[in-house]
């Protein structure tokens, strides 16, 4: 199997296409990148940002260059022995009419192949829903909607189709009959009954009137085809037909002001095989899954063989092709049967490099029997975080944060609070679901006959609210211990919460558990284990909604610990606890991404490297905030007697303005925009004051207005005269935390992932910040005035980096030195064991020290860490006079001398490793032992 050795993440889009790739392919190697990670290149909804709409699996993109672009870069790539990693989306296509399979499916109905493929409950009970697809766009209700003429009916050389401003949904071919025939003696009339235009018509009508007739699928396809061909024929070469057509049209799309002139449409609407309605009506009612909640993206039955093939067809010949060379597949969580899907891809994909997005809970494993080489990285991610934030300051941060904001809450309840509220505003239509699923199974099961849908409901809300993971994998051929130990937790959490539903949660925890009676039949156990599949569906998106994008906009303890797959509650992580991850991940997945940054992070790698400098300064931190807050009290508008912005969202602010304000001033006129942006989109995720659903702009408003006053460019600015020289401080420390975490990244088991751009400086805030272009050619110019001053004077080189850490180099200067190490002893770092290595002397507390061994093929690495108690604002944590006595206790055997990789210089060792020797020049170390001559 081809491991990379480090992979780079760009996002393709309009703006970034296959020949934008291929210019910077050389850039990407020489800074010793071995795989381009790629977003979703299948073909996409038109002008798509990101590619997760996708409207065809078996086509790349033409936006961002088709199938002859990707040929030439990915042939650039093989040149020179670089990889593809593609992103994949098994779970989810586009809801459009750009969709061509969706299309057929609402067309032909259950005579289209493909009417099987979309995860649709066509049998919905609810009548409004039972053989029709709800289609949730309307910005409105129907019936207004319809009456202001928004929706219309259009006619094209594609057929029929019922639009509403830039969406369209097709008429199904047995409704052109209606359209067709409605005022057809006036036609007549026009054209005499002998003409061969009108007979020719009247020949189109015929073959629609045989369509429900056909038994063959082949046969009606071609009868349906050639009625479109012929009837555009005769539209565009009969004037009298083509009025006529016009006319009807015309006349079935009615006049505003005329609610009855409206009847035919709405009549014509409602035989089609979906149901026009208001966009919000889905979160109440709704008969197909959704990707999370959003409306525009219908989830695929990949389960199913026949969807599987189909979806996976290009994919699986570019895999033998060797132009993609490893997959990410994303949102394992969202199928109904991951393991399942893992294993045929593996079978058909061969032994190639597979990672998951697999969101794991800090103390959850992910399943060692899945044929994967391990997650994207957002369990490295977070363990690597948690390392720089200084936990004996836990206490301190509580009490700093609570006396400021007057928040009281547990963190676990706020958790299950915030799913509630996703559970009853965005996902009530998804809970109802479950509900009837689970009552049909009950009703035939004599403990459940008397549970009311009610209950049950009220139960799996309360189930899903307590959940502790993002899922459980029950299936047909597994469960394991660990998902009947989630289950278990959460039922027992939901019976404490509200004992009186103990019964229906004991009833539902035993579905969930499995627990069949001996004298269930079959058929029974098949639909019993089915709801429980459906059921785990569901808990993953939920906890996305509820969690990160609903709690981590809330709970604003410390935001550096705000992140995917994080845990805000718990204050960091010991450094032994890193170790002992790192080895278990080393023991199990040694080719797991180690990611610091990706297109879906709250913040920036770097940006949480600052905030993580907070946490070593309890008491200037809360001294600051107060201060701030004084300063900045009269410039609070009030909404409604309130004043904005609350004082969770000031904290919130004040943290934010110490990670993302850039180190040079000429940047502040456009972070002020992408601030203003940021914080919108996170009070609308924290849904206190303000939400997506119900924008209160008053409130929104008054934040931005209270944003631009109090940075406002001033000379009598008091607020930014005590603000700025701490965020410098703040910054300063940062740089050295995001050295260190990018060094650890890189020469830890597993594979260093990077985020485009991230080279320099990560001040990020979430998508769509983090989308934005990268300018690679300043960081092209960048690699090579590294690679030449590493050719002159590698000292002065790395001397004057050191001075101008503002710009970024100095990070960029490490990724490159620590890829090449790491290229070049490519072995010892894919395969070689993890020591935690044990540091003596006053400072040990400050050092995270490990080494990696294969053979005879030794590296120590050297990374520093709460540094404001160490070394002064502005100084530089380097040589003997910083870290004294201090030193790293090599294991035993180990040999002498060693080659700083970085600053390529050599580091004696006699029964300690001298911190201040290995930091001399450089406030990180990559030492490789070397022979001795």
């Amino acid at each position: 199997m081809r491991i990379p050795v480090a992979t780079y993440r760009i996002q393709f889009n309009l703006s970034f296409g296959f020949q934008d790739a291929a210019t910077i392919v050389p850039y990407l190697d020489e800074l010793g990148i071995s795989d381009i990670y790629a977003s979703p290149i299948f073909k996409a909804r038109e002008g798509s940002t990101h590619g997760y709409d996708v409207v065809d699996m078996n086509q790349l993109n033409p936006e961002i260059g088709g199938m002859e672009g990707f040929a030439r870069l990915t042939g650039l790539l093989g040149d020179r022995g670089m990889g593809w990693l593609q992103d994949i989306i098994p779970n989810h296509m586009a809801y459009d009419y750009e969709n061509e399979m969706l299309r057929d499916v609402l067309e032909n109905g259950d005579r289209s192949p493909y009417y099987r493929f979309f995860d649709i409950a066509w049998d919905h009970p609810y009548e409004g829903l039972r053989g029709r697809l709800l289609a949730p766009f309307l910005g409105e209700f129907f019936g207004e909607a319809l009456e202001q003429g928004e929706i219309s009916l259009q006619y094209s050389q594609d057929g029929f189709a019922v639009t509403y401003y830039g969406l369209a949904f097709p008429l199904k071919a047995e409704s052109y009959a209606r359209v067709l025939s409605y005022d057809l003696e006036n036609l007549k009339e026009r054209l005499g009954e002998d003409h061969p235009d009108f007979i020719a018509f009247l020949g189109v009508l015929e073959m629609l009137s045989k369509l429900s007739s056909l038994r063959s699928e082949a046969e009606r396809y071609a009868q349906a085809r050639i009625v479109k061909e012929r009837l555009w024929k005769l539209y565009h070469n009969s004037p009298e037909i083509k009025v006529y057509l016009d006319d009807t049209v015309g006349v079935f799309n009615g006049r505003v002001g005329s609610p009855e002139s409206f009847n035919l449409l709405d009549n014509l609407l409602s035989e089609q095989l979906y149901r026009l309605s208001f966009w919000k009506v889905a979160n109440e009612e709704i008969n197909y899954r959704r990707f999370f909640n959003i409306n525009e993206l219908i989830s695929l039955r990949v389960e199913e063989e026949a969807v599987f093939a189909y979806s996976h067809s290009l994919i699986f010949k570019l895999i033998g092709e060797a132009k993609i060379t490893g997959l990410r597949i994303d949102h394992i969580d969202g199928l109904y049967d991951p393991l399942s899907y893992l294993n045929r891809t593996r079978e058909r994909a061969g032994d190639i490099f597979i990672v998951v997005e697999k969101i794991l809970d800090p103390d959850e494993s992910l399943l060692s029997h899945w044929p994967v080489q391990g997650t994207t990285g957002y369990d490295f991610l977070n363990q690597l975080n948690g390392v720089f934030c200084q936990r004996r300051h836990q206490r301190a941060f509580n009490q700093i944060y609570s006396r400021f904001t007057g928040l009281r809450a547990f963190f676990d309840d706020l958790v299950s609070e915030k799913k509630r509220l996703i559970m009853g505003k965005h996902m009530a239509a998804d809970v109802d679901n479950l509900a009837l699923l689970l009552k049909a199974i009950a009703g035939r099961y004599r403990h459940g006959g008397d549970i009311t849908l009610y209950g049950l409901r009220r139960a799996l809300v309360e189930i899903m609210a307590q959940f502790p993971v993002y899922r459980t994998y029950v299936s047909h051929e597994a469960r394991t211990n660990t998902d009947e130990q989630y289950i278990r937790a959460a039922v027992s959490k939901a019976e404490q919460s509200n004992p009186g539903l103990a019964h229906e949660l004991a009833f539902i925890g035993k579905f969930l558990l499995l627990h069949f009676d001996d004298f269930l039949a079959e058929k029974d156990k098949n639909a019993w284990i089915d709801f429980v599949m459906r059921f785990q569906q569901f808990t993953g998106p939920l906890m996305a909604k509820g969690f990160e994008d609903t709690v981590c906009y809330v709970y604003n303890r410390l935001l550096s610990l705000n992140e995917v797959g994080g845990n805000p509650d718990t204050f960091g992580i010991s450094l032994g606890d890193f170790h002992e991850y790192i080895e278990a991940k080393r023991a199990l997945w040694p080719s797991a991404l180690n990611a610091s940054a990706t297109h879906d992070t709250k913040r920036g790698e770097d940006v949480r490297a600052r905030i993580n400098v907070l946490s070593e300064l309890p008491r200037e931190w809360g001294r600051k905030v107060r201060a701030w807050h004084r300063l900045n009290k009269e410039k609070k508008k009030r909404v409604k007697g309130v004043p904005v912005p609350d004082r969770n969202d000031e904290y919130f602010l004040y943290q934010t303005l110490i990670g993302a304000l850039p180190f040079e001033q000429k940047e502040y006129p456009a972070f002020m925009e992408r601030l203003k942006d940021y914080l919108i989109k996170s009070v609308r995720e924290a849904k206190v004051h303000t939400a997506w659903l119900k924008p209160d702009t008053n409130y929104e408003g008054a934040f931005i207005d209270f944003v631009e006053e109090i940075l406002a460019p001033s000379e009598h600015n008091r607020f930014l005269a005590e603000f700025l020289p701490f965020q410098k401080k703040v910054a300063h420390y940062g740089a050295f935390n995001s050295i260190s975490q990018t060094l650890i990244k890189i020469t830890s088991p597993g594979v260093p992932d990077f985020y485009q751009g991230t080279e320099l400086w990560d001040l990020n805030l979430v998508d769509p910040d983090n989308r934005r272009p990268v300018d690679f050619g300043t960081r092209a110019r960048v690699l090579r005035e590294i690679r030449t001053g590493v050719g002159r004077d590698i000292l002065q080189l790395v001397e004057d980096l050191l001075v101008q850490k503002g710009d970024g180099r100095v990070k960029f200067f490490v990724i490159y030195r620590a890829l090449h190490a790491r290229d070049k002893h490519r072995l010892l770092f894919q395969e070689g064991s993890y020591l935690p290595l044990r540091t003596i002397g006053r400072f040990k507390e400050h050092i995270i020290a490990f080494a990696r061994n294969r053979e005879k093929d030794w590296a120590v690495i050297v990374a520093p860490r709460f540094l404001t108690s160490l070394i002064g604002e502005g100084d530089l944590p380097l040589g003997p006079e910083v870290w004294d006595d201090t030193g790293i206790v090599p294991p035993k055997g180990i040999f002498t001398p060693w080659r700083d990789a970085l600053s390529d210089q050599m580091v004696e060792c006699g029964e300690a490793l001298r911190v201040g020797e290995a930091l001399k020049h450089l406030p990180a170390s990559l030492l490789i032992g070397e022979e001795k001559k």
